[in-house]
């Protein structure tokens, strides 16, 4: 894991940026990008992906896009195996790749709730277990999970998305530890109410708290990237100022 330096404090750095083709996760690709790391995005839509790419690479690194369903273990075989044919080794995995579905408890199907598990805590820890063997094998690397507000203040009506960011929260708690001795930091990212397509006609909640661009969450994944090999910055949350996460009054 390399030492920041002042221009491009991520230079010649492999990351992998699972859910990459919008929102969050190409915002934070981007970031990187502009900060020098080659990167493998990440996602299920070809044709987004590459529209993703072709606006990345004009930071001039390499952007690999690998168009994968990460509930699948052959798909992220093939992610890890394109980023490792780049330098040989990776730096920092953010795993951001996440669905909601919102639906009355009492009317949840066991499919939906599943369907959510699968890919924002089995697939989180299957793509962090992948990452943590490399990382561990080269002393040294970075996860960087992006959790959710809902993580410390549920919405009604959302009982699995809520479940696997507490799941994710205490994942990346466990994961820290288990990479403590090996150089590997694990972090958490709880962002709040942020522009995607996930607030699309949900515009009486936006206007009531807030929203913030995606560039925002991106420059604090950006922080916990490029910290000093040894210090771990464990957990963040951010959300727009008027959101009622911190209390009513």
């Amino acid at each position: 894991m390399n030492e920041v330096s002042s221009n491009l404090p991520l230079a010649g750095q492999v990351a992998i940026i699972t859910g990459a083709s919008s929102g969050i996760g190409l915002a934070i690709a981007e970031a990187f990008a502009e900060a020098g790391a080659h990167i493998i995005i990440a996602a299920r839509s070809a044709e987004r992906l590459g529209v993703a790419a072709t606006r990345l690479r004009r930071h001039g690194t390499r952007i690999e896009p690998v168009s994968a369903d990460i509930t699948k273990d052959a798909d992220i075989e093939l992610i890890f195996a394109a980023a490792m044919a780049i330098t040989g080794r990776l730096d920092i995995l953010v795993n951001n790749a996440g669905i909601s579905t919102r639906a009355p408890t009492t009317e949840l199907s066991p499919a939906a709730f599943r369907a959510v598990i699968d890919l924002n805590v089995t697939a989180a820890f299957l793509c962090a277990q992948a990452a943590l063997r490399q990382m561990t094998a080269q002393n040294g690397g970075r996860i960087i999970n992006i959790g959710s507000v809902s993580a410390r203040v549920p919405r009604a009506n959302s009982v699995p998305y809520t479940t696997s960011k507490f799941a994710l929260e205490g994942m990346s708690r466990a994961l820290a530890l288990d990479g403590r001795a090996y150089g590997v930091a694990v972090s958490i990212l709880h962002p709040g109410n942020t522009e995607s397509d996930i607030w699309l006609g949900a515009e009486h909640i936006t206007e009531r708290e807030g929203v913030m661009p995606g560039a925002q969450v991106a420059r604090a994944a950006l922080l916990m990237a490029t910290l000093p090999a040894g210090i771990n910055m464990l957990d963040a949350t951010m959300l727009p100022l008027q959101m009622p996460l911190i209390g009513r009054g």
